[in-house]
């Protein structure tokens, strides 16, 4: 008895035994053929894996064929399915767990698959480590068979609660109302709900708007505009906001004699009408209506609804977005110039574009500003942020950018002023900018960048280039940190030529870098339209196409094919007393436009005049001067003029500068190296003139 305890006990702390019927054999050894269920035993330190004849019977293997590796077993699972079971088993190894399951498809010598389940138990060494699996085996494609039988009862339910998910999960990417009737339009949408038709219609003003149907052909005439008080099922569940399920033929007749007779010849035999209502307000109806059943089910009633609730709430989020996108869009519009001024002498082309993916407002902007004798300036922009504070900011600083502009300030000083503006504005925005003046007699471009991306420029021959543009830091920040000296880099600008000003959200692409973008822009450009206009609609279209979270400003300058040097040409530039850069500016200008203009070996006269009467307006008066060039065709050849203008009163005289004298030398020398010099009142102040002539044989 105590020895039978003894024994009873150490079975107990073990694993436990096999179960056994009254004749003491154990049920596994006796029936597990009969219920297709075997046993196997694994030593995991040989590898070898005894099984026994039922467990060679699920694996469908003749004892012959096993070699007692379970590397022989693989001819039998699918490849899939013993990857998958080699990872579990594995992971029970390594995880320390006691045991594991699984289900898993081998494939019978007929050629059949079969669902099988095994069941492992894991013993590990005093160490821990894992030293033998001992485990059954048995056919599971009657349980699972079961199992699918039971799940195929809610089959039913299952399809049109997918339905109203796939609706769901497609809506969600409908941002306009034009995205949710395409959506209900399409082809498939009709097999997708199960009805034979289905139309859709929008509250508008009182009246319902029917905006969807299908299939096409299915509109009955004269409902396309219908009243909320008509006899109709739409305007029924408008009214009360509850859904009307149609359950029979005959129910549709007797409730709807006006529409039915248009729709008796479709075969319906039942409908659903569910109102779309949107923060308990309806916004419009939807129909499906059904030719191969009668009656709906309460599962069937409550899916109906739901659906009809995710398409109002798709509906309303649409209806937003379309009135914040369209809002945000003309406040932006509004922020930009109303017209861009005729330029004589270039074509110019400007494009906005705003964010399609967002509804925020931008600060993307753009301007031209006619400038004294003949000159254009051109500017893009964009201040940081997208929201209606940074709309406000750009409004702001366009107005004063032009403002700059426009007093004839040197482009340094116009971006200079422009970013001490924005400093003391009293906001924590930034702005990137490019200013380009540009004079269109002479060609000469200088262009001043305040962080933004550098320019193109485009051939007449389409091929397209960067413009690398020595730039400075944001507006705003240069003026923070101290920092307003902004580099001008003089460009010529010939006939035919393009510059190309735009903002990043033109060149910027996910996953790619500036110059990448900059590489793809000017390929872009390389293959578009010669025709300005087009090219930037072109531009727009693929960026539209491209989508993007940013805005984007274009604007493109052609000069035009004219050559200024023979026809006539002018350059006039504002000289601030208190500006030495402006000067200097003004000197390189001079220097250019005589040399376009084909001063030829005059050029360093007309240089050196024009810089002594510069010289001398500054010196000698309170104010700023503008000294003008132009030439004046004749018949003997070409005139060089320059004038400069102050506002003082009192005329120049030329008195000899003396032997130890700093001054006094400016009028003589320019009387000795011009034809002409003299000197004119303009209003409240003068104007000191000079002219070269020019041979006929001078060129460029």
């Amino acid at each position: 008895m105590n020895e039978g305890g003894a024994g009873g006990e150490t079975a107990g702390r073990g694993r436990r035994a096999p179960a056994a019927d009254r004749s003491g054999a154990p049920i596994l050894e006796r029936y597990g053929s009969a219920f297709r269920m075997g046993g196997f035993d694994w030593d995991l330190l040989t590898g070898t894996m005894v099984m026994d004849d039922a467990a060679l019977e699920v694996f469908d293997m003749d004892r012959a064929d096993y070699d007692d590796r379970p590397e022989s077993l693989g001819v039998r699972v699918l490849p899939d399915e013993g990857r998958r079971l080699d990872t579990l088993v594995a992971q029970a190894l390594k995880d320390g767990s006691q045991e594991y399951g699984a289900y898993f498809r081998i494939r019978r010598r007929d050629g059949s698959h079969q669902w099988t389940h095994t069941q492992g138990v894991v013993e590990r060494d005093a160490t821990g480590r894992p030293v033998r699996i001992v485990g059954v085996l048995r056919d599971a494609t009657h349980e699972l068979t079961e199992s699918a039988a039971r799940l195929g009862l809610d089959e039913g339910r299952r399809r049109r609660a997918g339905v109203v998910e796939g609706t769901t999960a497609a809506l969600a990417y409908a941002r306009t109302v034009q995205d949710v009737i395409d959506l209900l339009d399409d082809s498939q949408a009709l097999e997708h709900f199960g009805a034979a038709s289905l139309v859709m219609g929008l509250l508008e003003a009182g009246r319902i708007h029917l905006v969807a149907e299908g299939p096409a052909g299915a509109f009955v005439p004269g409902t396309r505009f219908t009243r909320v008080d008509e006899p109709y099922p739409m305007s029924e569940v408008i009214r009360t906001l509850r859904p009307r399920f149609i359950e029979s033929a005959r129910d549709f007749a007797e409730s709807y004699p006006v529409l039915w007779p248009h729709i008796s010849g479709l075969g319906i035999t039942s409908a659903a009408y569910l109102p779309l209502v949107a923060q308990a307000r309806p916004i419009g109806a939807l129909g499906l209506l059904y030719s191969d059943r009668t009656g709906f089910s309460e599962d069937e009633r409550t899916l109906l609804v739901a659906l009809g609730s995710s398409i109002a709430q798709s509906l309303q989020r649409a209806m937003l977005y379309e009135q914040e996108h369209d809002l945000a869009e003309g406040l932006q519009q509004a922020m930009l110039p109303r017209r861009i001024p005729q330029v004589p002498g270039a074509q110019v082309a400007v494009r906005y574009r705003s964010a399609r993916l967002g509804r925020d407002i931008g600060g993307d902007w753009y301007d031209v500003i006619p400038l004294p004798g003949g000159r254009v300036g051109a500017v893009i922009g964009d201040v940081q942020g997208h929201d209606t504070h940074a709309a406000a900011v750009m409004g702001q600083l366009r107005i004063v950018l032009r403002a700059y502009a426009a007093e004839g300030h040197t482009p340094a000083t116009v971006m200079a002023r422009a970013s001490v503006f924005l400093h003391e504005l009293d906001t924590d925005r930034f702005a990137t900018c490019t200013y380009a003046e540009a004079d269109l007699g002479t060609g000469v471009v200088q262009v001043v960048r305040a962080g933004h991306v550098d320019p193109l420029l485009r051939e007449p021959d389409g091929s397209c280039r960067r413009l690398p543009v020595e730039g400075g830091l944001p507006l705003g920040l240069s003026a923070e940190f101290g920092r307003l000296d902004y580099p001008v880099t003089t460009l010529d600008l010939d006939a035919g030529q393009t510059l190309m000003l735009y903002t990043d959200g033109l060149v910027e692409k996910p996953g790619a870098d500036l110059d990448e973008g900059l590489q793809w822009l000017s390929s872009l450009v390389r293959r578009g339209p010669a025709d300005l206009q087009l090219l930037a609609d072109h531009l727009c279209d693929v960026v539209a196409d491209r989508g993007g979270e940013d805005d984007v400003a274009i604007l493109l300058l052609r000069r035009r094919g004219t050559q200024p040097g023979r026809e006539g040409g002018r350059f006039r530039q504002h000289v601030a007393q208190s500006d030495p850069e402006a000067l200097s500016s003004a000197r390189h200008m001079i220097r250019a436009a005589v040399r376009a203009w084909g001063g030829g070996e005059r050029a360093f006269e007309i240089e050196l005049a024009a810089d002594e009467l510069m010289t001398n307006a500054l010196m000698h008066t309170d104010g700023g001067a503008v000294v003008t060039l132009r030439v004046i065709p004749s018949g003997t050849g070409r005139r060089i003029r320059v004038e400069v203008e102050d506002r003082s009163s009192a005329l120049p005289r030329r008195r000899e500068a003396g032997d130890a004298g700093v001054s006094g030398r400016g009028l003589f020398l320019v009387e000795q190296i011009s034809d002409a010099w003299g000197v004119e009142s303009r209003g409240g102040g003068k104007c000191v003139w000079c002219e070269f002539v020019l041979a006929e044989t001078s060129g460029r």
